[in-house]
């Protein structure tokens, strides 16, 4: 899988795509879902979450190389893993296993608006989670922008005064902000000023709501 994102990743990507490819139409018309390229064999999504638009382009080993090559000649360069995770963070989405796992619910990810509540049909947990709305999270989930100087990490211990203690579930440098960020489940009584245990030492950081940069410039006071 080669996955294209960027402010200009869609028209970039689509460029290399056959003019009657059902997939390109799809894409280029906002669709978010799987397409097949039953010539090719190949499958075009939309899905991926970087905070940026484009791809995720799966296809047979034997046809990468070559699909990679006219990309670069395209325009688009290359980066690691590690990017997307600092795309996806600076756009405030949650990590599966960081920020959100099955010890905690979409209340208290800051996913309430994933949640059907209105729509008037059952799901699964449904019961649980009118009755957590109904007395109040006692935890959430904030941004965090750090005030020293230091590089905020996952599973750093954040003292939030009387409210209590919590703790980071994602955290990096941001490039966009110069500045260091993370993600944060903290009591549900936070204010707006913490402090974060980095290597033993209480460092200052601001309580900020997420995304932290939305196409390419800032969301937050710095």
């Amino acid at each position: 899988m080669i996955a294209v994102q960027g402010p200009n990743a869609r028209a970039r990507a689509a460029a290399l795509m056959p003019a009657a490819d059902a997939a390109k139409a799809l894409a280029l018309e906002g669709f978010y879902g799987t397409s097949l390229d039953t010539q090719g064999g190949a499958f075009v999504a939309r899905t991926g979450y970087t905070g940026e638009d484009g791809f995720e382009i799966m296809l047979p080993a034997e046809r990468v190389v070559s699909l990679w090559d006219r990309l670069l000649e395209a325009g688009v360069r290359p980066c690691g893993l590690g990017a997307r995770d600092t795309l996806r963070l600076e756009a405030g989405m949650n990590l599966y296993g960081n920020d959100m796992d099955e010890t905690t619910t979409p209340l208290e990810s800051g996913l309430a608006w994933t949640v059907a509540f209105d729509v008037g049909r059952e799901f699964n947990g449904r019961p649980a989670l009118e009755a957590q709305r109904a007395a109040g999270v006692a935890r959430k989930l904030v941004g965090l922008l750090l005030e020293d100087k230091g590089v905020l990490r996952s599973h750093q211990k954040v003292y939030a005064g009387a409210a209590g203690e919590g703790d980071t579930t994602s955290g990096s440098y941001s490039p966009t902000l110069e500045r260091s960020i993370a993600l944060a489940r903290v009591p549900a009584a936070t204010g707006a000023a913490v402090e974060v245990d980095i290597r033993g030492k209480r460092l200052k950081a601001r309580v900020v709501r997420p995304p932290f940069v939305r196409h390419g410039r800032a969301q937050i006071a710095l």
